[in-house]
Formats: C-alpha cells, structure tokens, sequence
C-alpha cells in the first residue's frame, strides 16, 4: 500500500468510524456499559462466594464452607440479585441518563438527566406486565408452570422480577431511546410546564416532565395495547432480533469476527475495542447472568481481558515482558522495561504507539492472529466445557490467569488464560524476534 492511498484510507475509515463512534447514541450506551461495571462486578464477587464449594470440592473446605459462611448464602444470592438481577433497570436508567444530559448540552435544551431516568423506568415498567386479549379486555397472564411462574403479569425466578433481570437489557435500551426522544420532543416544541423563575429548579423540573411524561406513558401504553391485540408483547417482538444477534456473537465464528474487527481497527490507529464493546457489551452481560441461572454461552462477561487479550490489545503480554528482559536493541528494550508492568494490566498504549504496532505492516499478522488463536482455544475449552462457563465479571486489568480464575470461578480458567498468554507469545515470538534483529543492525551502523 502506498504512502498516499495509505492516507486516503485511513482518512475514509477515520471520517466513518469516527462519525460513527461520536454518535450520541453509542456515546450514550459506552457511558451506559461503563457506569454499570462497578454493580456487575459487585454482584459477580458475592455470587464466587455461593459457588466456592464448587470450586474447592475438598471435604475439609466444603465443611468448613457450611460450618461458616456458608450460612449466609442466601444473603449473598439476594446481594447478587440486587445488582444483576435488576441488570435492565441498570443499563437503561445509565443510558437514559447518558443520552439526555448529551442531548442538554448539544442542543442546549432544558432537559434533566434525572427526569430522562424516571421516564424510562415507568416506560419499561409499563412494559413488564404480561397481558393478553381474552373475553373483550386486556387479562392479566397467570401461570404455575415450573420455571415460568407469573402472578397477575409479573415473571418471577430466583432472582425476581424475570423482566427487569438479563432478558430486559435490549428491552430496556430500545424503550430508553423512545422515551428520551419523546422527553426530547416535548421540551424541544414546548410541550412542557413552566413555571415562574422565582420556583425552585427542583420543583421547576418536576413540572417540566409533567407533559413529556403523558406522553410517554400514552405512547408506550399505545404500543402495549397494539401488542397484546396482535397476541405478544415489546419483549417477545424484540427476543426475535436480538437472540439472533446474541446467538452469532457467541458462535465461533461470530467471536472470531468480533475479534479481528477490534484489532483490525486498532491497526490503523483507532480504538477498535471501544467502538466494538459498543455493540456487544449489552449481550454479553446478558451473556454471563443468563449461565449464572443455569444457561451455557461462551461469549460472556469479560471473555476478552479473561482469555483474549492478555496485555491489552493483540495479546502482548508475553511479547511485552520478551522485550523487557531478552530484547538486544535499545529501543525494544527500553520500551519493553517501560510496558512490562502495564501489561500485567491489560494496559499496552506505549506498545501500540511507540513500537510501533499501528500501521506496522511487519507486525500486523501476529497483532491479529495472536488473539484470534487465544480466543478460539479459550472457546473451545469452554464450549467442551474443559473449562467452566463464565459467571463472573472480573475488573479488566486483572491480572492474567487471575482474571480467567475468577472468571469462570475456577482453576481451570486460571490455566486457561495462561495457556493462551504462552500461545500467544509463541506466534508473537519470530516476528518480535525479527524486528528486534533489524532494530539492532540500525543501532549499530548508526553509532
């Protein structure tokens, strides 16, 4: 590729994706998927300790376990529930609050973040009941079935309502979008209260959201009843699409793709795990509180800084520490003793940038192929259940091996992840090697 059409390239795809990633309605679900991290690992960290005994199986423990804290595993099973249990609420009351305070300050609208959050939870609220036509009226659903108990139209399982749990997220997403834009609508023709300058602007915002909020409630209520005559639901229409969309990300072939787009990006200098979380990040949450309740997908929670990317993007970790303490050219050397403890972290900037790697020709086959090749040896040790399920969502810097332990609540992660950290070395390895090598022969001719 010449320097020119290199150029021109590289301007298409970063006027594209950069329109795209400065979307409001991505930027609002990036925020949304970053602010529920802290719940999600919460809730993953009280949910190790009911399992433990199934982790550490030695008589002694598992006694001790029951002798001790295990007396309270249904206190932690309800801390669980509070937080992925009620997953929906979360993500879509963070992406309500997200996109209307983008909306506010882009278009300079007197709209409250707050009053975007509280539309949003009676809009998904309106939704949850289940309802059917029967008899000329719109009956409650009822049901006793094993595994599908609903009483008076409300779902409930072990961890509660089931609506507002990891089958409502996209529910939940799409009916914060229309509620923001109708809020947005409103305030924006005027469809609003206001109330004299001298009013509290608690009190002012309050009545603000009066109109918008009708309007909300009427319009989603509309849908609901255009629904329940045609004999389903918002959550049955929207399972359709998205279990589709969930069922190729955690196919092989679907991670494979999902995985070389990120690192595919990253190579001509833009941030591909960014841009691409924000289509899967909702899945695969969904993904990990769907195996917590007894379900087998592969692609969940922190899959990637688990199992893929040991040391930030192109698995570089075992390249990094190559570097740090084998390198024979300053500049490798000197740049590995800089990455070495980032790496640890899932952190590798100074390498992407200073390596180079980005717009590396030399090094983009092992930058791509190095995590595709640990990403399909950790799904198919999953999918073969070699190693168990994810169900916990590990902070992503942690450290490797760590990270696959405590994703999977189990040893077998912990080998797992180090098995592909050593992979992907393997592949790293002769083209660091021979970078290194031209490296030095232009140290030394230059001195």
């Amino acid at each position: 590729m010449t320097e020119q059409a290199k150029a021109s390239f590289k301007d298409t795809m970063m006027q594209k994706l950069g329109k795209f990633s400065g979307s409001r309605f991505v930027r609002a679900i990036m925020g949304a998927g970053y602010s529920i991290i802290a719940f999600s690992i919460i809730g993953s960290m009280f949910l190790i300790l009911t399992v433990l005994p199934q982790v550490i199986t030695a008589k002694g423990f598992v006694d001790f376990y029951g002798a001790t804290i295990g007396r309270f595993n249904n206190i932690y099973t309800v801390i669980y529930n509070s937080t992925m249990g009620i997953i929906a609420i979360f993500f879509a009351g963070s992406f309500a609050y997200n996109y209307t305070e983008i909306y506010r300050n882009e278009e300079k609208l007197n709209l409250d973040p707050l009053n975007g959050v509280f539309l949003t939870l009676m809009a998904l609220f309106i939704t949850v009941p289940q309802l059917v036509w029967k008899g000329g009226i719109a009956a409650w659903v009822n049901s006793n079935k094993a595994g599908a108990i609903v009483a008076n139209g409300y779902g409930v399982g072990g961890s509660g309502l089931t609506r507002i749990g990891a089958t409502g997220i996209f529910t939940g997403l799409i009916v914060a979008w229309m509620t923001v834009q109708i809020y947005r609508y409103c305030i924006k023709h005027n469809w609003s209260i206001k109330m004299p300058a001298s009013v509290p602007a608690g009190v002012a915002n309050s009545f603000s959201a009066m109109i918008p909020g009708f309007m909300v409630a009427i319009i989603v209520a509309l849908i609901d009843v255009i629904l329940i005559l045609a004999g389903t639901d918002i959550f049955q229409i929207l399972f359709i699409p998205f279990s589709f969309i969930s069922a190729i990300a955690d196919s092989w072939w679907g991670v494979l793709i999902i995985i070389f787009l990120i690192h595919f990006l990253w190579w001509f200098g833009i941030h591909g795990a960014t841009i691409i979380s924000s289509f899967y990040q909702a899945i695969v949450l969904s993904n990990m509180a769907a195996n917590a309740g007894g379900a087998h997908t592969i692609f969940a929670g922190e899959f990637m800084n688990a199992f893929v990317v040991m040391g930030g993007s192109g698995a570089t970790l075992g390249m990094a520490m190559w570097m740090a303490f084998r390198a024979r050219s300053k500049q490798l050397r000197e740049l590995g003793k800089l990455e070495a403890v980032p790496a640890l972290f899932n952190i590798n900037e100074p390498v992407l940038f200073g390596l180079p790697i980005v717009y590396n020709i030399q090094l983009i086959v092992p930058f791509i192929l190095a995590p595709v090749a640990s990403g399909m040896v950790a799904y198919a040790a999953i999918a073969t259940r070699l190693v168990p399920k994810i169900i916990v969502q590990q902070p992503w810097p942690t450290p490797v091996g760590l990270g696959g332990m405590i994703a999977t609540a189990s040893w077998q992660g912990f080998v797992l992840a180090v098995v592909d950290a050593i992979i992907a070395f393997l592949i790293w390895y002769p083209f660091i090697k021979r970078y290194d090598n031209q490296l030095l022969k232009k140290e030394q001719a230059a001195d």
